[in-house]
């Protein structure tokens, strides 16, 4: 839906204008355009007809009922740190820009909730309950620039998720702007509720394309011990997935387990020559935040060596830990080094199936001639192939987005689902429906059509 082309432009713009202070209605293409996309490779994106910056809960309203008016359709942005295209403008639309609803209202060490606004940095609010003693969990690897409400738009995961869940799992309330203007609120603050649907919990992972969220309550946690770490070198990547599948089975609890394939390690030493072993085929890093970390981390490298570690090194003090997850923050951008580009994939497999996924993804990588690392949120089963390539080679990005689509199709195969934190986006929406099949999608279409009855909300994403 195109609203530019039902409805003269000035029009749209002086009638946002009405309820919204000038310098929160931006219209200069040149400015505009920086808004038209998020950080996913191979997504469509228009160009939208003026871009809003709201800081209030009415000026959202006033935009939402502008839209309803004149039937335009409106894309909720964040940061844009997103990786499948979920805030990509579509042609003549709003973007509605969160970004300067950044507010906390509220940490309550009592009640372990912070109440927020959606354009609060994820790590700023995790630095501010920290001050209370307290502790937020969800940690996306692009934790300094990513906003609470995006990460709530597409359920965002994070390191820590192994032991302490992903973001749907602290969203207790939300208050959402429907697409008529119309304010709900869902959910609770209290530590129980069971009151009717969970709204909450369908907003979580929906994109945008629902409602747009405008404030939330988010439980907390009390904050842990500072966590040790250890790396674990190993000869093949089967035996680095058997020592997850040990280290799970055994009943322990670790903060962080993460994998980095030799792809990857040499990637990340290129970019910040940290010495890592270039001679091991993968790497597992694991984490406590226990009373005693220094006794599990003990337990864990003794697991890793009966899978065939042929190192295991612990850090000794917190300072040691850091270096050794410094190396795994730092993947994702040392991989999009290679060749300038990355489609990074977010593939989530069952524990006992992630030696078959990252042995079927060196197979694709071979088939298709790419250079594709992988590093995972092991304890988790999420792995994030990355396929490198260089977008102004037309075949190698042919065969770049084929691989990608390969790498999907193996972990349907495998029992798994085609993204564990990133969403779906425009990126993977023909594989969502593949994925959850005909009633499923025809469901889902109709739960979009009771929110959205007009489809203005995030057009052509998901669906």
């Amino acid at each position: 839906m195109n609203g530019v082309s039902e409805s003269n432009p000035g029009h749209l713009v002086a009638r946002l204008r009405e309820g919204l202070p000038a310098e929160a209605v931006l219209t200069d293409p040149d400015v505009t355009a920086a808004y038209a996309n998020d950080m996913a490779s191979f997504c469509e994106a228009g160009a939208p007809a003026v871009v809003v910056l709201p800081r209030t809960v009415e000026e959202v309203q006033h935009v939402m009922r502008t839209a309803t008016a004149l039937r335009v359709p409106v894309v909720p942005q964040g940061a844009r740190t997103g990786l499948s295209g979920a805030a990509n403008a579509s042609d003549g639309c709003i973007v509605l820009s969160l970004t300067r609803m950044d507010a906390i209202l509220e940490i309550s060490p009592v009640d372990r909730i912070a109440v927020v606004e959606p354009g609060v940095v994820n790590a700023a609010l995790s630095r501010a309950v920290n001050e209370h003693g307290l502790y937020y969990p969800p940690d996306p690897s692009s934790w300094e620039q990513c906003t609470i409400g995006g990460n709530i738009g597409t359920a965002s995961g994070g390191l820590c998720c192994v032991k302490y869940g992903v973001t749907a799992e602290y969203v207790l309330g939300l208050d959402v702007v429907l697409a008529d203007g119309r304010l709900l609120r869902t959910g609770r603050r209290t530590a129980k509720g069971v009151a009717g649907y969970d709204l909450t919990r369908l907003f979580v992972g929906s994109e945008g394309s629902l409602g747009i969220v405008v404030r939330a309550v988010l439980a907390l946690k009390p904050e842990p011990p500072q966590q040790l770490a250890l790396a674990a070198e190993f000869g093949s990547a089967a035996d680095a997935c058997a020592a997850v599948c040990k280290i799970m089975e055994g009943g322990c609890v670790p903060s962080l387990l993460e994998l980095m394939d030799r792809t990857t390690i040499r990637a990340v030493n290129d970019l910040a020559q940290m010495g890592l072993p270039e001679t091991t085929e993968a790497l597992l890093l694991a984490a406590f935040d226990t009373a005693d970390p220094a006794a599990d981390l003990a337990a864990v490298g003794e697991l890793c060596a009966a899978s065939g570690a042929t190192e295991v090194v612990p850090a000794d003090t917190h300072a040691e830990s850091e270096l050794l997850l410094q190396a795994r923050r730092l993947s994702l951008t040392a991989l999009e080094a290679v060749k300038g580009t990355t489609m990074i994939d977010d593939v989530c497999v069952p524990r006992s199936r992630l030696a078959d996924m990252l042995e079927g993804t060196a197979r694709i990588a071979e088939k298709y001639d790419l250079t594709i690392g992988v590093c995972a949120h092991a304890g988790d089963g999420n792995t994030h192939p990355t396929v490198c390539f260089d977008a102004q080679d037309p075949d190698e990005s042919r065969r770049a987005r084929e691989s990608f689509d390969e790498i999907m199709a193996l972990g349907l195969e495998l029992g798994g689902t085609i993204t564990g934190e990133h969403g779906v986006g425009v990126l993977k929406k023909e594989w969502l429906a593949r994925e959850i099949g005909p009633v499923g999608v025809e469901l889902q279409r109709g739960i979009k059509r009771t929110f959205d009855p007009l489809g203005l909300l995030n057009p052509g994403k998901l669906f």
